[in-house]
């Protein structure tokens, strides 16, 4: 912007342009030649404001513009405050399996949902074959040497499914033995793999995942994978037609390629109580490092429910309906693993 050039009042320039523009009117009417000028305030009229052009503005009084953000940031940041006032009076509710879904929610999903997002870049199929409410036994395969496939699953149905459901995932005593571990897992909405709780969950309308494969199927060697290990001996049927609720198969594939495990160190397992010890082509090789996980391409696809209200109450303890509903769900996973793995263009894409 060019400098302003100041005008002086006697400038012959500022007599000519003042002899063009037409006499404004005063108010109060004329005046006697030789009278002074009684200059009288203008009041402003009630519900009109004056131009910008006659009311000098310094840059003290300018309004500011809002930045761009400024009002979500300020949200987030009284809603993090708001969350640590909560933490700190104990002001939030757990239920009776010490599930804390503020926690979950705000602290725990965030993050686990980058890995699930930008590291395994995790695609979902049939989310909606999950019920939008009531509860429902969602059983999938197990794989992965370290637990991640559970957790995975658990971001999947919270983040696809149009009602956010949370999965509470039953998990095994070991993980309710050690250290952090086991308060987070609490907090996390995860319970004992037992079929007193499971059924409670199931009746209060909740959404329960197994993975019935276990041990057996997480700490499966390299060679064997996507080849689903026994589901035990039914437990899960039977929860579900106790509760009548439906049974969703669920097929990871994944997860089996994230540690491959070529070893087993079952003397060191022993000793630290382990059902086993893992070894792969960077672990313990690689100290710390070794543990990282591949950043494989993960798929999880959930199958169409197989209903359980139409069976009578004493079909709970029918070993054969057992046996066949088993043999049913273990087959549509091991079904739909197999397709996918054909239409999986690679192991990293």
């Amino acid at each position: 912007m060019a400098d302003a050039k100041v005008i002086p009042f006697d400038d012959d320039r500022s007599r000519g342009a003042a002899a063009q523009r037409p006499a404004r009117r005063r108010a109060g009417g004329s005046r006697r030649k030789g009278e002074p000028v009684v200059v009288r305030e203008v009041q402003r009229m009630p519900g009109r404001t004056l131009p910008q052009d006659d009311v000098p503005v310094t840059q003290e009084e300018q309004p500011r513009q809002p930045q761009q953000g400024g009002t979500s940031l300020e949200q987030r940041i009284a809603g993090g405050l708001s969350f640590l006032r909560r933490r700190l009076t104990g002001d939030y509710e757990i239920d009776e399996f010490g599930y804390d879904q503020e926690l979950t929610d705000q602290v725990l999903m965030s993050l686990i949902r980058p890995v699930y997002e930008k590291y395994f870049r995790v695609e979902v199929k049939g989310i909606e074959n999950i019920p939008s409410d009531g509860g429902a036994l969602i059983v999938a395969n197990h794989s992965g040497t370290l637990p991640l496939d559970g957790l995975m699953m658990q971001v999947a149905v919270h983040d696809n499914h149009p009602a956010n459901r949370h999965l509470r995932l039953l998990a095994a005593d070991l993980v309710f033995m050690l250290p952090v571990v086991n308060e987070l897992a609490r907090k996390a909405g995860h319970t004992l793999a037992c079929a007193e709780d499971a059924e409670r969950l199931l009746e209060r309308g909740e959404l329960v995942g197994v993975m019935p494969e276990g041990f057996k199927g997480i700490g499966k060697p390299f060679s064997e994978r996507y080849k689903l290990q026994r589901f035990g001996r039914g437990g899960f049927v039977s929860t579900a037609l106790r509760a009548g609720t439906p049974i969703i198969p669920c097929s990871i594939v994944g997860a089996e390629e994230i540690y491959p495990m070529i070893g087993n160190a079952k003397t060191l397992a022993r000793l630290l109580g382990f059902p086993y010890f893992p070894i792969t082509p960077t672990f313990p090789w690689l100290g710390p490092l070794g543990a990282v996980p591949l950043p494989t391409k993960w798929t999880i696809q959930f199958g169409e429910p197989i209903r359980t209200d139409g069976y009578p109450p004493e079909a709970a303890d029918d070993p054969m309906l057992m046996f066949n509903l088993t043999d049913q769900v273990r087959e549509q996973i091991q079904h739909t693993l197999y397709k996918l793995l054909v239409q999986r263009r690679s192991v990293f894409f």
